[in-house]
Order: C-alpha cells, then structure tokens, then sequence
C-alpha cells in the first residue's frame, strides 16, 4: 500500500446545525458545518493526513446542495463524483438532510436531531455512480463506507452492497464502519435487516470497525462472560469477540473497536484495539480525556487508522495513529478533524498540553 492512493468515501453528507454551548430547543443562532459518519473519515484523511480523497454521495440540485457542496471543497475533498439529483423545489422528490446536534457538558449527554428522511444519496442507485467506472477505469485502491449509510433505506442497503462487490472485483481495499443506529434501521426492517445487509457486507470487507454494540447488533457477536453493566470495561470479552468476528469472515484483514468508558459528557476515558494476523494490538490509554465535542470522534479514529494502515502498515501504529486523531479530534467543535499530522504524532509520542509559543 502507498501514500498515493486516493481513498473514496460512499455515503450522506449532511448539514449539521450547531447551536455552539447552547440547546437546541432555545437556541436563535446556529453554527453550520458539514458531517457524515462516513464522509469524516476521508475529510480527515485529506486535512489532517494529507491524503487525496474523494466523496461518493447525492445532493439534491438546489442551493443546499451547493452550500454542501462548497463546505466539502473547502475541506479539499474532491467533489468530482458527486451525482446531482433533480428537485421539485419543496423536497417531495428528494432533499439534503440536515443534522441538529448539541454538544451536551457534564451530566447532560450530547443530543442529534436529524432529520434526513428522503434525501438524494437515500435514493441513489449503482447506475447513478457508475462503480464500474470507478473502480475499474479509474482504479480507486481504497474505498470506505458503513452502515449509517447502509440503513438509511431498502436502496442504500443495495447500493453498498453493489459497491462493494464492484470494488472488491478490482482488487480495492475496502474498510467499513457498522456504525449501528437502531432508530435508522426501525423503518427498513429492524435488527433482522441490519444483520442480513451487515453480513452481506462483511464478506467484502478488509478493515472491519466498530465497538461492542456495533459488532453485537449488526453481526450477532456477543461479548463472552460479561455483565450487560460493565461492557465498557472488559477487554478481555472484547478480545474474544474480535476474534471469533476474524475467524467468522477470514477475508478481515483488519478488526478495530474504540473502547469508551462515559464519565460524564465531558470526561471520558478512550482507547482502542485492533486484531491483525492473530494479533491483538491496543493503543495509548487516554484516560480522563475532556471533551469539547464527541460527535465524530470514532470517524477520526477510522480515519487514522486507516492512514496508518496504508503508510505503514504496522497494526499498533495504526491504532495509536487512530486513537490519538480520535481524541484530538474530540477537543474541537464539529463533526470533522481540526488536528495535523504533526499534533497527532507529538501527542503519540506523550506531548502535553502546555501552550506552544
């Protein structure tokens, strides 16, 4: 694997409405970012990693869009294979989904209110992105994807799917985020769905990423010997279910899990493992970990691995390289990585918090 691989991305860009220290239900004001479960991944992959990316998603062709579609290219991802869908004008043929999220503080958790029912990329089908072209003509090494986007419809459920056996015909790596959330998946099928399409899935996958409800819910194992109150806290059942998921699907190359121990909204304590070839890696502890804003702090983390994976392809550097973007990524507002290559190694490394002058 080599620097030069440009890593495309297939999933929903929204726009996120930020109400800053504020609540949703009071506020007047609102702060406005782009964010996707699977479309932070690359943006972090481009602008702390220096990698070059690339979107794969829809937008609905009306200013929206194109505001969507600016907030990506000031994040330097290329916005080349974006397909424009038409609209009526009042959204009843598609629409662009938009995410209210507040950062919750202390003993008031984070709240997401989206509302992305019927938007474009939900109603996107293979001949719509032309996956043949992509990954045939074009030659992407690198695609990453999930289940967010997975369940946001019966169509989306198909379309990954036919991605990812089309990149997978190619030879393209394929990492995948299951992402489990169960209130998307209610209105396709529920659990049931989400195991068949998630199934499905994994036989293609190379870099499997997920924590303990993602790889309980959406791929049926269950962490060994654990009480349902101290999930967080046994490592050694997460070590047993990382391997059976291995042993399950042996084209995993990669298995990855976060592992969160909620304090409060603000102080959390973060690590995370990977399984590579029989082998269980685990990263720096950062425990105590204060936190601005958690949304997409596991995108982060996707995101670093994976850059770690393809330049180096050591799997405890890889995981330390996710860990450490993931909690940098946690200090700063938004969906998406503020951090450098440069902060993330330094703090690898054990640098502190003292003021840099």
């Amino acid at each position: 694997m080599e620097l030069k691989l440009r890593p495309r991305e297939l999933g929903e860009v929204m726009l996120r409405l930020d109400p800053g220290e504020g609540r949703i239900r009071t506020a007047r004001t609102f702060s406005a970012w782009e964010g996707g479960g699977e479309y932070n991944v690359i943006r972090g992959l481009h602008k702390c990693f220096g990698m070059k990316t690339a979107v794969i998603t829809a937008f609905a062709d009306n200013e929206v869009g194109m505001l969507m579609k600016d907030f990506i290219e000031q994040g330097g991802v290329s916005t080349d294979l974006i397909y424009w869908k038409k609209t009526d004008g009042i959204g009843r043929i598609c629409r662009n989904g938009i995410n209210f999220t507040e950062r919750g503080f202390g003993i008031r958790g984070a709240v997401g209110c989206s509302d992305r029912a019927n938007t474009a990329i939900s109603q996107a089908t293979p001949e719509d992105f032309d996956f043949e072209y992509i990954f045939g003509k074009l030659g992407v090494r690198w695609l990453h994807t999930g289940g967010i986007y997975a369940a946001l419809s019966e169509q989306a459920c198909e379309t990954v799917i036919a991605a990812c056996k089309t990149a997978k015909k190619y030879g393209t790596f394929i990492s995948y985020d299951l992402n489990y959330r169960p209130s998307m998946w209610s209105a396709i099928g529920g659990l049931a769905k989400c195991r068949e399409v998630n199934r499905e899935v994994a036989k293609y996958v190379d870099v499997m990423i997920g924590n303990e409800e993602d790889f309980t819910a959406c791929l049926g194992f269950e962490i060994e010997g654990n009480d349902e109150n101290l999930k967080e806290l046994n490592l050694d059942g997460y070590k047993k279910m990382i391997g059976k998921a291995a042993e399950t699907y042996p084209n995993f190359k990669v298995v990855a899990t976060t592992l969160r121990t909620v304090k409060t909204a603000t102080v959390n304590d973060w690590k995370a493992i990977c399984w590579a070839d029989g082998e269980i890696y685990q990263s720096k502890e950062y425990n105590g970990l204060e936190i601005l804003d958690r949304v997409g702090g596991g995108d982060s983390f996707a995101s670093g691995l994976v850059y770690g994976l393809i330049t180096t392809g050591d799997a405890l550097k890889a995981v330390n390289y996710g860990a450490a973007h993931g909690a940098l990524a946690m200090t700063t507002p938004g969906d998406t990585s503020m951090a450098s290559l440069k902060e993330v190694e330094a703090i690898m490394g054990g640098a502190g918090a003292r003021v840099k002058r």
